[in-house]
């Protein structure tokens, strides 16, 4: 039997380029709910979901002509650590934490070298385009101290 090569189309799509005529908000009224959700302390992914759902706001960058991150980098509102390293610094904390209480766990401890490693990635990616200070590094043991 012949495998195929195809992947799914199973995936959402982006609305179209153009800014929608039934979108009523003007370029700073959108960054003024960009900037009222991030005092929130909402994170940027979760702002554009809010913005889409409940303001039908399809794309906050067709609009403003900037992404949420460059608005929230404006107004001095952009996190110290990017939101999806701080995500994996949680979720590495969460394994730490587990195999303190199930050492012998080898699964899990194989799932905090992965973990581990997409941090280092990342956060080698993020010095070298300047998001985080060059002298910045990932130490687990002050992060899990945080943590609890």
């Amino acid at each position: 039997m012949k495998k195929s090569k195809r992947k799914g189309k199973s995936h959402s799509t982006r609305p179209i380029t153009t800014i929608s005529k039934w979108v009523k908000y003007t370029p700073e009224e959108v960054e003024s709910l960009v900037v009222e959700l991030a005092k929130k302390g909402i994170p940027p992914s979760q702002i554009g979901i809010i913005l889409r759902d409940q303001y039908g706001i399809p794309l906050v960058r067709q609009i403003t002509g900037k992404r949420i991150c460059e608005i929230l980098e404006e107004r001095k509102l952009l996190p110290a650590i990017p939101e999806d390293l701080n995500n994996l610094i949680k979720r590495a904390s969460r394994a730490r934490r587990h195999l303190e209480e199930h050492p012998k766990d080898m699964s899990s401890k194989r799932g905090l070298q992965l973990i581990e490693s997409k941090i280092n990635r990342l956060a080698k990616y993020y010095i070298s385009i300047g998001r985080l200070p060059s002298d910045w590094k990932y130490v687990p043991e002050k992060v899990s101290i945080l943590s609890k």
